[in-house]
């Protein structure tokens, strides 16, 4: 999996990885992954590109937001932007949602950042461990 870069430095960690049965996504943020700048400046704008990598994530592993178990959720300005990003968040995800966390946070250079864990249904966790198996 790429790792995120940030200026010159190549920050070591995993876009996600498998674990008893669920995706554990890092936190991904509005970022354009081929240019690697900042998508936006609304929260409105943000969100979306966030969402969009995250989606990106999920389905190099086969998963959508039908999958995702639980959110965490990093605000710059909590208070100033939540009704914004939860406007896009309930358009993406559906109900039932995830159980969620969000939090307000020091971020650099954007609004939002999320992360996810994921349930990988079972016929595709066998699939999993069969082909992990006959590695």
């Amino acid at each position: 999996m790429p790792r995120q870069q940030s200026g010159t430095e190549v920050w070591p960690y995993s876009q996600a990885i498998v674990a008893n049965g669920f995706v554990f996504t890092a936190g991904q943020t509005p970022h354009d992954p081929v240019t690697g700048r900042t998508v936006g400046t609304t929260i409105e704008e943000q969100t979306v590109q966030t969402m969009k990598n995250l989606a990106a994530v999920l389905d190099r592993h086969n998963l959508d937001f039908s999958h995702v178990v639980k959110a965490t959720v990093h605000l710059h300005h909590p208070g100033r932007d939540a009704a914004g990003f939860n406007a896009i968040y309930r358009e993406l995800m559906a109900s039932p949602y995830p159980a969620r966390t969000t939090v307000g946070s020091f971020l650099s250079d954007f609004l939002v950042e999320i992360d996810v864990v994921a349930a990988i249904p079972e016929p595709a966790r066998r699939s999993a461990v069969r082909e992990a198996t006959a590695s």
